[in-house]
């Protein structure tokens, strides 16, 4: 039988590596991707603009309740 810290350490490096797939698929700029019997087609140029967009217009900082507590 395993360990709990066995199926702790299994789960955690499973979804790691479930999390990093994804980022680097984000990150791709394939417009088509075919695996098996599933096929994901993206719009790749809407992406890059709207990460233009994200890097020229960045979000405004916001102000905490604590710090307006704080003015007072």
């Amino acid at each position: 039988m395993l360990s709990e810290v066995f199926w702790v350490a299994f789960v955690t490096t499973i979804s790691g590596m479930i999390i990093k797939l994804v980022s680097m698929a984000y990150k791709s700029k394939y417009k088509e991707v075919a695996c098996g019997c599933i096929k994901i087609i993206r719009d790749t140029e809407a992406e890059e603009k709207e990460e233009k967009f994200r890097m020229v217009h960045p979000p405004l900082p916001t102000i905490s309740n604590s710090s307006l507590n704080n003015a007072v």
